[in-house]
């Protein structure tokens, strides 16, 4: 099999970015698509491209009440799920180290705990189907310690913690659990950065990844080889990381200086 085909998915996070990239490739392979995101009218427009193949189902996977209520419209929708990629996520940098809980915990919220509250309203619909894969976008920034990347990387670090004790947790079940880690993909995210992006990926080209991962039945997809590579012999090598790349990337000269 070269694509994944006849599957019903729920993608969150599917108003642009890899989201909306993987949901119309899933939906031109011919699979029943649900997606998710704040912006029912970005949704729309995603829908536009397979109108009978794609449904639309808005919801913030921060808001716990917000979700309940969305897997209640989950269940209208379908009776079962093959798969859900949660790819619903944000990013805030710390600059200057201000540590403003407040910010930490807007990404936690979107990033770790949205796709808990995912899982929660998925599960159900995971269980009717007889090879469920329930599959989290983290980040390769999650390998080592980035500069300013704190409550990002922090946040994409539980989620592969959390995925791995699920993993753990359901190794006696059908479900597979799946750990997505990108490298940079050229998103509305990604377009704020003030910094080189090195092996800069389309969106396009990141879903291509996904699902030929998943259909290779990898439990953990990382990408592009160019830069995963280096990061994961880093992250063995922690002390090569931290005398010779962090210095020359953090902006923090002094701390008396931090702004």
């Amino acid at each position: 099999m070269s694509a994944i085909e006849g599957k019903t998915i729920w993608i969150t996070g599917a108003s642009s970015g890899i989201g909306e990239a993987l949901a119309r490739r899933l939906a031109e392979h011919n699979n029943f698509v649900i997606i998710s995101s704040r912006g029912r009218e970005s949704l729309l427009d995603v829908q536009k491209v397979a109108p009978t193949r794609i449904r639309v189902l808005p919801c913030d996977v921060s808001d716990d009440a917000g979700m309940d209520r969305a897997g209640r419209e989950l269940a209208e929708l379908t009776d079962h799920l093959d798969m859900v990629v949660a790819c619903a996520g944000t990013c805030e940098y710390d600059d200057g180290l201000k540590l403003d809980s407040a910010s930490y915990r807007r990404v936690f919220d979107a990033n770790f705990f949205g796709a808990i509250n995912t899982l929660r309203q998925a599960l159900p619909l995971l269980s009717q189907s007889k090879a469920p894969v329930f599959a989290g976008v983290g980040s390769l920034s999650s390998v080592v310690g980035f500069p300013r990347a704190e409550a990002y990387g922090a946040s994409k670090a539980a989620l592969g913690y959390f995925l791995d004790a699920l993993r753990a947790d359901v190794s006696r079940t059908c479900l597979k659990v799946v750990h997505i880690r990108p490298g940079f993909i050229d998103t509305p995210l990604t377009e704020r950065n003030d910094f080189d992006m090195p092996f800069l990926m389309t969106p396009e080209e990141a879903a291509a990844c996904i699902e030929k991962g998943l259909l290779q039945g990898k439990s953990t997809i990382d990408f592009p080889r160019r830069l995963s590579w280096p990061l994961r012999f880093f992250g063995f090598f922690r002390w090569l990381w931290f005398r010779f790349s962090a210095p020359r990337m953090t902006r923090i000269q002094s701390l008396s200086a931090r702004q």
